[in-house]
């Protein structure tokens, strides 16, 4: 398997039945992803046994912030319902990438007086992400 580096990847987001747009100014992201596991261990066994259960998956992003990114990082208010599409390794043709569409439950904006003005902001995947291939 072949490694890849960070440095090409993108995040593109859209509200519900709007455009798809990069969002400007990644410095990383994070998905990650979940499954219950739901205990079906009976009197008599002598070990826990589980089955498996429902998936879940959430998205962090981290920017410069750019408040001319309108399309992008204003996209990402809190209660926004967004689709979006992921891209660990960027869009070249045969690239994988995750899409899925969320609510943003949180955005951050922090600055100091010696750094650049930075945003983060969480998103809580609703159903179940695709991945696909860069065609």
């Amino acid at each position: 398997m072949a490694t890849v580096t960070g440095s090409s990847g993108s995040i593109k987001v859209a509200t519900s039945g709007g455009s798809v747009a990069a969002v400007a100014e990644v410095r990383s992201f994070t998905l990650s992803r979940a499954a219950d596991a739901i205990e079906d261990t009976v009197m008599g066994d002598t070990h826990r046994t589980y089955k498996q259960g429902q998936g879940s998956a959430t998205m962090s992003v981290d920017c410069y912030w750019d408040s001319s990114d309108t399309t992008g990082q204003l996209v990402l208010d809190e209660r926004a319902s967004i689709d979006f599409e992921l891209y660990p390794e960027g869009t070249s043709s045969g690239a994988v990438y995750y899409s899925g569409s969320g609510v943003v439950t949180a955005s951050d904006i922090t600055a100091s007086f010696d750094g650049m003005v930075e945003a983060s902001f969480s998103v809580q995947v609703s159903g179940a992400l695709t991945e696909s291939t860069v065609s």
